[in-house]
């Protein structure tokens, strides 16, 4: 039986980027970038004022000169001035372009203007580009400033802005069909008889999708009917790039999930992983590139397959590059078990240095869903080893 490592590495190898495409920078957070982006100028394009006060010549100050007649103002976004004198400053504001003939800027705080002329205070003393933003000095024309793979957050789309990227090259968004499975669910606003359960893990599923980023998923429900399960799948695959069934993936007479994806032609790529809770996890592909995975249906497994596994493959079917997992100290004991990969729902508390430390929620079981409720995620303990206090694990946010 597999790892979870080895799960995660044969998902990753069997999976390749979609076809990319063009959206408008505005519509690009989250996505991911296809193409890498160079600078189009030097970055900043010009010397830029750093701080509110004046533009003057650092060697009148060398010289002895601590007074200066106030020449004119320099906004930011308006043509340069030119500095006539060394006895002369310029008042300039932040984001200005530093005057001609100026070398250095000495801030407001440290200048007393008076009568039309600035004097230093006792003790300033600017070097040469003192509170300036040399040109280029965050980059220059031609840089290649992001690579592809690049996942587009807040500062990614400021670099793309300062590029001239009006429209960007992104992968293209995944497709995602969520499918629950089972003869006891079903719908909300239908009274569930004594023997049958309100379907959860579509929603919890579907909205977790959802709340990062992905836009394009659908969901189904389907009885525990070979023939129908067998129909509405082969429609599914044809309008999809991901399928995630819930249940029916495990051993059971009714689980008929894994026979009915070989009977559509899905490759088995694994099932089952040597892990609790989720063991009965399944992934296969289609020779057209369709991701489908089988995840447990209880609910707590569903979830935690859909976050260790689901999510990294949706980043790379986008070609993103491989998210660093973070890890966190644990606050209590948690005992390993001795083969298989244990993962471990839990909150978060700031630890005695004030970082965040992960303290166990414990369940009472797979099914146990109300006691994920106000989690942050979940950690990973491998194998065999028990995990002491303090020591840390990887940490993985719902």
């Amino acid at each position: 039986m597999l790892s979870a490592g080895e799960a995660a590495a044969r998902i990753a190898s069997a999976l390749s980027p979609l076809e990319p495409e063009f959206r408008r920078l505005s519509d690009a957070a989250g996505r991911v970038l296809a193409e890498p982006i160079r600078m189009d100028r030097d970055l900043p394009p010009f010397d830029r004022v750093a701080m509110d006060g004046i533009a003057l010549a650092s060697a009148a100050v060398a010289a002895g000169r601590r007074r200066f007649r106030v020449q004119g103002v320099q906004p930011a976004g308006a043509p340069p001035l030119a500095l006539t004198d060394a006895a002369s400053c310029i008042e300039v504001m932040t984001g200005a372009m530093l005057p001609e003939k100026t070398d250095a800027v000495v801030a407001v705080e440290d200048i007393t203007i008076a009568a039309g002329e600035a004097e230093l205070s006792p003790g300033t003393s600017p070097a040469a580009f003192a509170n300036v933003h040399r040109r280029g000095s965050d980059g220059h024309a031609g840089d290649v400033v992001l690579k592809p793979g690049t996942v587009l957050e807040g500062p990614e789309l400021a670099v793309l802005a300062a590029a001239g990227q009006a429209k960007v090259r992104l992968a293209r968004q995944p497709s995602v069909m969520v499918v629950s499975t089972g003869d006891e669910l079903v719908e909300l606003g239908q009274a569930p008889e004594p023997w049958q359960i309100r379907r959860s893990n579509a929603y919890a599923v579907s909205g977790l999708l959802r709340r990062r980023g992905y836009a394009a998923v659908a969901d189904d429900h389907l009885a525990d009917d070979p023939e129908l399960m067998k129909r509405r799948l082969a429609q599914h695959l044809e309008t999809h790039d991901v399928l995630l069934l819930s249940g029916g993936v495990s051993a059971g007479r009714f689980d008929h999930v894994p026979t009915v994806l070989g009977a559509l032609g899905v490759e088995r790529v694994f099932h089952r992983v040597a892990q609790r809770p989720g063991r009965p996890l399944w992934f296969g592909t289609t020779a057209t590139g369709r991701a489908v995975f089988g995840l447990p249906g209880r609910p707590v497994s569903t979830l935690i397959c859909l976050v260790r596994y689901v999510l990294p493959a949706l980043l790379l079917l986008q070609g993103a590059t491989s998210p660093t997992t973070p890890v966190l100290p644990v606050a209590s004991p948690l005992e390993g078990a001795r083969a298989i990969t244990l993962f471990v729902p839990v909150d978060l508390e700031p630890g005695p240095d004030g970082s965040s430390r992960a303290v166990a929620r414990l369940t009472h079981g797979s099914e146990d869903f109300v006691a994920l409720a106000g989690t942050a995620g979940f950690v990973e303990l491998p194998p065999g080893e028990a995990w002491e206090l303090g020591r840390p694990a990887p940490f993985y946010h719902w």
